[in-house]
């Protein structure tokens, strides 16, 4: 098992980390098996999606349309970021990606994505290869 530090800046921030999943695939040497990807964090996720920031601006204005951080939250009274985990359980905390001839299998436009959602933080993620 490896682990990745993911360092943000800000509050929302969607962060691409294919590149350090790549280098931990080629270094495994594994040729055909499964990465699996999991944050240790219950305020941050991962997706799959295409890393062009319009379509990154209109994720973010998406969950905070979808879960305002001024909404009346019970969780608030606690710390001041029920909003963040909300916004979490609407995406995963783990991702699965086939690796093929040493590489992972990813589309043409396909990015493996950090989401932190309770920012800035350092934030730990967890790659584990498997070989299949």
């Amino acid at each position: 098992m490896r682990e990745i530090e993911v360092k943000t800046s800000k509050e929302f921030e969607i962060v691409d980390i294919t590149h350090s999943i790549e280098e931990i695939v080629k270094e495994s040497g594994v040729k055909e098996g499964i990465a699996v990807i999991f944050t240790k964090h219950t305020t941050t996720s991962l997706i799959i999606n295409e890393n062009e920031p319009r379509l990154l601006r209109d994720i973010e204005r998406l969950f905070k349309g979808l879960v305002p951080k001024e909404g009346r939250y019970a969780h608030n009274s606690i710390d001041r970021n029920a909003h963040s985990h909300l916004r979490a359980i609407l995406m995963n905390p783990s991702l699965t990606v086939p690796i093929e001839d040493g590489k992972l299998f990813l589309g043409t436009w396909q990015s493996i994505l950090f989401i932190e959602l309770d920012g800035p933080r350092i934030r730990k993620v967890l790659v584990k290869i498997c070989e299949c």
